[in-house]
């Protein structure tokens, strides 16, 4: 891996207990599917795909988020069953609200715009918000077998995306790097009543 720069992601995590549940799925589709990739990080919702950062200017992302966060109540999300993107991924649904579609749109503007930061891929194509359960190595048999076990086993969760977390890559691992928390509502709501 080049040292020069770090392989960086933003992302929405849920509160510990459902991270701890999702992450016994993981398990399972481990020890069931041979499928370990999804363990290699935190249960999360990607926001801003993985990007390649200096760490030298560390500070001046972490800026841009703080400055991007403060302004912002906490998202509700909504996560509901299983989907998958055949042949290789399946995952926690999560439903595409408008204040969830907002905040993803919002905070890819926002990092083009100050930074510079940009996914080709993801301007080429609608945000799908997804939490992985099990990913890049399933192979197409047990693809077809855990589908069939998850596609219609009920999940329901829904929590307060109260922050932003950046997340880095350690060379085999993605790691909670630095939180960016969103106001309370109530400090939030003073100057968008609208909501």
């Amino acid at each position: 891996m080049n040292m020069s720069s770090r392989l960086l992601l933003i992302a929405l995590l849920p509160p510990q207990d459902f991270q701890d549940r999702v992450t016994g799925i993981k398990q399972h589709f481990a020890d069931t599917y041979s499928s370990r990739a999804a363990l290699k990080s935190p249960p999360h919702i990607t926001l801003q795909p993985p990007f390649q950062w200096p760490p030298d200017r560390l500070p001046a992302l972490g800026e841009c988020l703080s400055v991007f966060a403060q302004p912002r109540a906490p998202v509700p999300v909504l996560l509901s069953g299983f989907a998958a993107f055949p042949p290789r991924v399946i995952y926690i649904n999560v439903l595409k609200s408008p204040a969830l579609l907002t905040l993803q749109a919002e905070l890819m503007a926002h990092l083009e715009t100050e930074l510079s930061i940009t996914d080709p891929k993801s301007k080429g194509r609608p945000y799908s918000p997804h939490m992985t359960a099990a990913s890049k190595d399933l192979s197409k048999q047990n693809f077809k077998a855990a589908w069939a076990e998850f596609r219609d086993r009920p999940l329901e969760y829904n929590f307060m995306a109260g922050e932003l977390t950046l997340l880095t890559h350690n060379g085999s691992r993605w790691d909670i790097c630095a939180e960016f928390p969103f106001p309370p509502a109530s400090q939030a709501d003073a100057g968008n009543a609208a909501l």
